[in-house]
């Protein structure tokens, strides 16, 4: 196999050598000597045969100078250097029970440390099995590095165990990515793909690592010699291009590197622009903000943006990771009625949110109201403004930035007091009613509403809640209240089910100290239960509320009614917590007779966690008509 390779290489630099016309014969030999490595070891760039050290610490040394705490992986062979070199650096290695859990957990330190979420699988499947997770931080905009093994730099293509094209498969998902060739090429790659995913709309970044550019030089050499190389001229030259090839992937590996952060770019708005919005916002009357997840991006603190809404005193709707923003009970932040405002208002600012599914593609806005659309994105800033809406001011920027030179702008200017006095009462007697839908008995097992509003009441002020279902989790939004910013964690745009256990994770880690809730429907739970394993390891305790009406619900509720079956929708009220036990973590099953101490339930769970277990609270729900109408595709 490996003659077939050298072969194959030597075929085609011969070609392009002998290719050439006269004039360009020595270009010729210039390419193919550069392509050898010739050229860089001809420079006094040292094979150094002796050394034990390998590629996998060149990837520590850059994590921990670029901030990084934790390695999140499922183990491989392929990848073991980067992880023992991790731990030996102080960053933590903690490995899932799948490859998607471990990129869902990235994702969630990305969003809430505000640095480079990390995740390192093995090659072939393992790095196929975390695609969807991978798109869905593209579609969140969460500054992602995978790391991914890869077959030896020779035996790519060639049949090798876990080898298949990996870059053509993360190139539509990642904002950049690249395959390493030689040990002296990581500590760039590295500081590029870090900078790359931080900068402009944050996104995810992937690094191929062949094996031989992972371990040391004398493990690898071992896999170089061939056994009956073909006599004569042919032997000489096979056995020059192997150890011209394991020099090269060596040479110049252990030189001093500067592995420092790069600078990192993020568009803002031009004085010009943020004049205009001021000149447009001071003459509003019924102003309005949708703030969405970019705006909790870095550099802007979350706590400067609050300051500056409260300062603007305009009504806020949030959505994505700005839910809490505003703090639980702020009379700005108003939960509902968001199309009726927005028929009404005379200015809408559109802060990081786009036009999407969410705003029904922009046709919730009044053609009639100013607008201003601000986002780090192109695409996302104008998407749909061909058809259904138009911005009077796009600005393709940094929407928290531009919130804190909006609100220096408007010093002194507030919004007229009446418009979301108006809004909130609108929303009070919303929620008066809802509530009064938690009031109400059900046919067999437990309200669902309810449960939200009893979990809700006794979670702590530092909770973090992570919102992984369909139907369950859809009417948990509109009760669960965030105590904060960035207490809030749910897929996304993407809509992926099976980010809890993953996200549980990252915010655990993120912020030990606090409570974090995982709000599970009983479908998406099965997608990640098995982490429960990993918190019992990890030592990472976080409560898991499942709503079990044993129903794919969300698609149920349409597919009945249309179609007149339940077929593929209908599960069994299993005893998941019974799966919590197993894990190591405590599981509690909850049905009607336990309406009562429901209460002293959940305290006992918050106990087990704050003790160092993790909890499970299975509670059979039975059928409301609260989210009747709601987007199921």
């Amino acid at each position: 196999l490996l003659l077939t390779v050298i072969l194959r290489h030597l075929r085609n630099f011969i070609a392009i050598a002998l290719g050439c016309s006269v004039g360009f014969t020595f270009g010729g030999l210039v390419f193919v000597a550069y392509k050898l490595g010739l050229l860089y070891q001809l420079f006094l760039h040292k094979t150094e045969t002796q050394s034990p050290r390998h590629g996998g610490e060149s990837v520590a040394e850059v994590l921990r100078a670029h901030g990084v705490k934790f390695l999140f992986t499922l183990v491989g062979g392929h990848i073991s250097p980067i992880l023992v070199a991790c731990e030996k650096l102080g960053i933590r290695i903690v490995d899932t029970r799948h490859e998607a859990t471990a990129v869902f957990a990235a994702d969630a330190v990305a969003r809430l440390s505000g640095t480079v979420g990390v995740a390192a699988v093995t090659a072939g499947p393992g790095l196929t099995n975390t695609v969807t997770a991978v798109k869905n931080a593209q579609m969140a905009e969460s500054p992602l590095l995978l790391i991914g093994g890869a077959a030896a730099t020779l035996l790519q293509g060639r049949g090798a165990l876990q080898d298949i094209d990996q870059m053509s498969l993360f190139k539509p998902l990642c904002k950049f990515c690249a395959s390493v060739r030689s040990v002296r090429e990581i500590v760039p790659t590295m500081r590029k793909a870090l900078a790359i995913a931080q900068s402009g709309t944050p996104g995810p970044v992937f690094i191929e690592f062949p094996i031989d550019t992972l371990y040391p030089f004398h493990l690898v050499s071992k896999e170089f010699g061939v056994k009956n190389p073909p006599k004569g001229l042919m032997g000489k030259v096979v056995t020059w291009y192997l150890h011209n090839h394991l020099k090269n992937l060596f040479a110049g590996a252990w030189e001093t590197r500067d592995v420092s952060p790069l600078p990192v770019h993020i568009p803002q708005a031009t004085d010009d622009q943020v004049q205009k919005c001021i000149e447009l916002v001071s003459r509003a009357k019924k102003p309005v903000i949708l703030l969405g997840s970019q705006a909790t991006l870095p550099p802007t603190p979350t706590d400067d943006i609050r300051v500056a809404l409260e300062s603007l005193g305009i009504p806020c709707f949030l959505g994505g990771m700005s839910r809490g923003m505003l703090g639980r009970n702020s009379p700005l932040h108003i939960r509902q009625n968001r199309k009726c405002a927005l028929m009404d208002a005379d200015l809408v600012l559109l802060a990081g949110t786009v036009c999407d599914f969410r705003l029904s593609y922009g046709r919730v806005l009044n053609r009639r109201s100013k607008i201003i659309a601000v986002n780090r994105d192109k695409t996302q800033l104008l998407k749909n403004s061909d058809m259904f809406w138009k911005p009077n001011v796009a600005i393709q920027g940094d929407a928290g930035s531009f919130l804190l030179r909006l609100s220096k702008g408007l010093m002194g200017h507030k919004c007229p007091e009446d418009w979301p006095q108006r809004l909130k009462a609108g929303e009070v007697t919303k929620e008066k009613a809802n509530r009064g839908k938690a009031d109400e008995k059900m046919d067999c097992h437990l309200n669902p509403l309810s449960v939200l509003h009893r979990v809700d009441e006794l979670m702590a002020d530092d909770s973090i809640i992570v919102a992984d279902g369909g139907d369950f989790v859809g009417s948990a939004a509109y009760i669960m209240r965030p105590r904060g910013p960035l207490r809030w964690l749910d897929p996304g745009a993407f809509g992926t089910l099976g980010v809890g256990g993953g996200f549980a994770l990252g915010a655990k880690l993120c912020q030990p100290e606090s409570e974090v809730w995982i709000i599970y429907g009983d479908g998406s739970l099965g997608y990640s239960v098995a982490e429960f394993d990993t918190f019992t390891r990890h030592k990472t305790p976080v409560i898991a509320l499942v709503g079990n009406d044993a129903c794919w619900s969300q698609i149920s509720r349409e597919q009945v009614p249309i179609l007149g079956s339940n077929v593929a929708c209908g599960l069994a009220f299993t005893d998941y917590h019974i799966v919590a036990d197993g894990y190591g973590g405590k599981g509690t099953l909850i049905g009607r007779e336990d309406e009562e101490k429901l209460d002293d339930i959940i305290k006992e769970a918050q106990k087990e966690t704050r003790e160092g277990r993790a909890t499970l609270l299975n509670v059979l729900i039975g059928k409301t008509n609260f989210r009747e109408g709601s987007i199921s595709v």
